[in-house]
């Protein structure tokens, strides 16, 4: 996203392309006005690390474009991936001074970000924000414990079907499309990070993405252009035994 871009998104949240899934999803006309007196935008380029774990945050955010990885360090230096942060998930805790993991841009990354003091006044002022910042926190923690099932007891083929529904729902989500018949994405994650996400090897992941690929589930283009020529059976594979997904 250009420059400009960001000038005319912070104009304009009736165009945001997040705006019907963030913590502004339920403002009304004044509650959006209060928000635009306290947002501002931040870039990053992929790679770069926004917040280091234990780091003060006076800022809380929204994922406008991009994806961002949350990861933790042990104290003999082993580093975990334990959380992906897509458009409209928020970052940061209102009321937690520091930072609990390191936030690192995956991909280009663009994220509308509040001031934390001014943004904590108005959820007690503003029912609407807390009130979604709640379905927010509880989603997310209906998300881990799903992906405790996952990383605990899935197959390596059943663990990569899931990732790619997960980013195929929400990315549908944000277009406003549905997960019926042939759906494309572009997967934002390379499999070296695939692998340290799904706790795998480099090796397992390319194995099971070929044999995705050579049974019929998924096409690629190139590395990261995904197609699925019918979603129903890519739901199959994720060993679910209903609607195959948990991140809405």
């Amino acid at each position: 996203m250009s420059h400009q871009d960001l000038q005319l998104l912070s104009h304009d949240c009736g165009s945001c392309p997040i705006r019907h899934r963030a913590v502004c999803a339920r403002c009304d006309a004044d509650e959006l006005q209060q928000l635009e007196q306290i947002k501002y935008y931040r870039s990053y380029q992929a790679g770069q690390t926004l917040i280091w774990s234990g780091d003060r945050m006076d800022f809380v955010a929204s994922v406008v474009t991009g994806i961002a990885t949350l990861t933790q360090t042990m104290e003999d230096g082993r580093r975990q991936m334990v959380g992906l942060l897509l458009p409209s998930d928020f970052v940061g805790r209102p009321g937690r001074q520091s930072a609990a993991y390191d936030v690192t841009a995956a991909t280009d990354l663009v994220m509308c970000c509040f001031r934390k003091k001014p943004f904590e006044e108005l959820m007690s002022k503003t029912p609407h924000v807390a009130q979604r910042l709640l379905e927010m926190t509880l989603d997310e923690l209906d998300a881990a414990r799903e992906w405790m099932l996952l990383l605990g007891r899935k197959t390596a083929r059943e663990k990569i079907a899931s990732l790619l529904s997960i980013i195929a729902r929400r990315d549908a989500s944000l277009k406003l499309r549905a997960t019926k018949g042939v759906v494309t994405f572009d997967l934002p994650l390379t499999r070296e990070e695939m692998a340290d996400y799904l706790g795998l090897t480099l090796e397992t992941v390319s194995r099971q993405m070929s044999a995705l690929k050579r049974d019929g589930v998924i096409g690629l283009e190139g590395k990261r252009h995904v197609k699925v020529a019918d979603f129903d059976r890519l739901l199959e594979e994720t060993g679910d035994d209903s609607d195959g997904g948990f991140l809405n």
